[in-house]
Formats: structure tokens, sequence, C-alpha cells
């Protein structure tokens, strides 16, 4: 193949995006040959960006069966898959249970290479579920997907390249491109004014310091909790105030969930939340905030929601006091649910790297098994890549 350009789709959201991704389109060039005649299944947001790469896959001659993750479905972009011809499982507003039965789904079509985001279609094969004959490997996208691999007492038999322990991608699509949609995301789910407001941050990991650091770009008043020392300090040089959670929550307009951890914020917690505040989530999973908790202990929940839409936009919870707290998407990923996503060039390399890593899978590059970090050459090459299209 030497065209490097899709073909018009017909579908101005995926031709969008795939103007701003000549990286993906010189991996998929590269690695054609892995891919064809390949069935290869994924879980991943089902949104333009992704579309671009489904619609690479199916043009060097892979099958592609695919499902979103839970809300984040755009559901133009999963009709025009389909029309493409990618087999399309689930819908946006299916629950987790659904969501559950899609991953299953996608499992049963035993591909022969797995995308994942969030270790649920791993987890099933490596718990019993179908396999291919031929089955090769798996990529998973989140860290969180990686911490839920790694503790599984099932160790995989099979190679499985964590994209998220990427030096390439910590640095380009989860400070820089995490940082800017979700403050984006959040903008746009409340049409508030950034500078001045008072944001607190917790997790100041890759995608959290891209988020405070954006925030404080652009004129908030930024906060940071986290346990780890190392990345505290980092916070305090970046010019961060830092402490514990319990001194920070109270004096919050707005609060970032950012740490891939359940029950941050437990119902321990909801003494402190200020009134006014305004939640956001950023990691993988909605489970930072104990959400039923925080209905259990409200005396009402309604939506501020604009009708027609999610009615879980904007959720007020007031509590026995008057404290009003504001939870917006219940916490689901910010960027996702109010905004585009990641921007289209950090997803250039983010699933350049997925398509590479996929293909060293394919072709017997990844002599392990279990989870493992993008290999150092794939790293590096798609680096080198991203300078000369960059520069």
């Amino acid at each position: 193949m030497t065209d490097l350009h899709l073909p018009p789709s017909g579908f101005p959201a995926l031709d969008w995006a795939a103007r701003s991704m000549p990286v993906l389109a010189a991996t998929m060039r590269e690695h054609a040959e892995a891919f064809a005649g390949r069935h290869v299944g994924i879980c991943l947001h089902t949104e333009p960006k992704t579309g671009v790469l489904v619609q690479w896959l199916l043009r060097v001659g892979a099958r592609v069966t695919i499902t979103g993750n839970l809300g984040t479905t755009v559901p133009e972009t999963a009709a025009a898959l389909a029309e493409l011809g990618a087999t399309v499982v689930g819908e946006r507003t299916d629950d987790p249970a659904e969501h559950s039965r899609n991953v299953a789904r996608v499992v049963a079509a035993e591909p022969e290479l797995l995308l994942d985001n969030g270790g649920e279609m791993i987890e099933l094969v490596l718990r019993g579920g179908p396999r291919a004959a031929g089955f090769l490997g798996a990529t998973e996208e989140t860290t969180t997907g990686g911490r839920r691999l790694r503790e599984l007492e099932v160790e995989a038999d099979f190679p499985v390249i964590v994209i998220n322990d990427s030096r390439l991608k910590l640095l380009v699509e989860n400070e820089y491109g995490v940082g800017q949609s979700i403050v984006q995301g959040f903008m746009n789910a409340t049409n508030a004014m950034l500078p001045g407001i008072r944001a607190t941050v917790i997790g100041y990991g890759p995608c959290g310091k891209g988020v405070a650091d954006t925030l404080q770009r652009l004129g908030a008043r930024v906060s940071v909790a986290d346990a780890d020392p190392y990345r505290a300090l980092e916070a305090i040089m970046h010019g961060h105030r830092v402490g514990p959670l319990a001194e920070l929550l109270p004096g919050s307009d707005a609060l970032f969930l950012a740490t891939g951890h359940p029950d941050v914020v437990p119902a321990e917690a909801f003494p402190l939340l200020p009134d006014g505040l305004i939640i956001a989530g950023v990691g993988h999973e909605p489970y930072e905030l104990d959400l039923a908790a925080l209905a259990e202990a409200a005396v009402e929940q309604r939506s501020l929601s604009v009708p027609g839409g999610d009615a879980s936009a904007r959720s007020l919870y007031r509590m026995p006091d008057g404290r009003e707290i504001v939870v917006l998407h219940g916490t689901r990923m910010i960027n996702l649910v109010a905004a585009s996503g990641n921007p289209i060039q950090a997803m250039d390399l983010g699933l350049s790297l997925q398509a590479a890593s996929l293909a060293a899978i394919a072709t017997g590059r990844a002599p392990f098994t279990g989870p493992h970090a993008v290999p150092a050459d794939v790293d590096r090459a798609l680096a080198t890549r991203l300078v000369e299209t960059w520069r």
C-alpha cells in the first residue's frame, strides 16, 4: 500500500479526524501485512478517532468487531462503522449489565487480537471465555486495566501490551491531550469561567498533572492531593498548593477525580464538600466518588440538565444542612461525555501505539506473556516519527 490517506468515507466526523492523523496512516501502511486476514476485537471509546483506526484495519483486510466503553459511544460513529463493514455491538445508552454482555459478545466472536480499554475482554478470556484457535494476544489501553490484569489470580499465557505504560503516551496523550480535553469538557458542561476558580485535583499522575497544569495556565487557582510524596513534590514545584484532601476540599469550587482508584471520596468525606462544589471525573471508571452513598445522604436529588439531553449531565444533591453538590455525568470521563474526547493529534499518537503494538504481537515480536510495557523499539520509533511530523 502506497497511499497514505484514507479515501473519503462519506462521514464528515471520520474524514475530519483522518486529516490530522498522519502518524496512524504511516503506521498502518508499515504494518498492513500484520493485519491482513486477521480478526480484531475492540473495546474502546467508539468515537471518530477510534473510527479512523477501524477504517484502516478494514482497509488493510482485517475483520473488526467493536463495542464501546460505558456511556461514551458516539451513535453517529457507531452507525458509520457498521455501514463501512465493522460489526458494532452496543449503544451509548447501555447500562453496566448490557455493557458486560456487549464485551462477552465481542469475545464470543473469537477474534485473534484484542484491543481492550479497561481489561474486561482480556479478563474474560483468561477466566475461560471463548478463544480463537489462532489467538495471538492483546493490548490494554489504560493504567486501570493494566492494574486489573496484574492483580488477577489467573496469569496470562499470551502477550498483553499495556499502552499506558508507554513513556511517549504518558507525555503526549495523557499529560497534554487529557489535560486539554478534560478542561474543555468541564467548560462545555458548566459554561463556567476558569480564571479565579478554586480547583482541586485528586491525583497528580500524568492525567491529573495535565488537568492541574492546564487549569493553572488558564487562570484557575489549583490545589492537588496526592499520597505519593514524589508526585506531591512535583505538584509543589509546578506552583500548585498541595495538602491532604480534608484540608483542600472545603475551599474548592471544582473537584477533579484523577486517581483511577475506587472510593477516593467516600461517604466520610461528604461533610467536607462545600456548598456549590462541582465534581467531574477524569479516570477510566466512574467509581472514585461513592455516588450511591451521596444519593442516600442527600435529602433531594434533581437534574439541572438540558431537557432532552443526558439526565445525569448535571445532577444536584442537596444535603440535610442545605449544601448543594453538583456531579457532572455521574463522574464518567468528562472529556468524552461533554466534549469530543482527547485532541485528534494526541489520539493519532495513542492509536498508532495501539496499531504498532498489535502488529508486534501478530508478527511474533512480543516474546513474553502477561502485561508488559510497549516495546522500547516501538515507543522510540513512534517518538521519532512524531518529531518528524510535528517539527
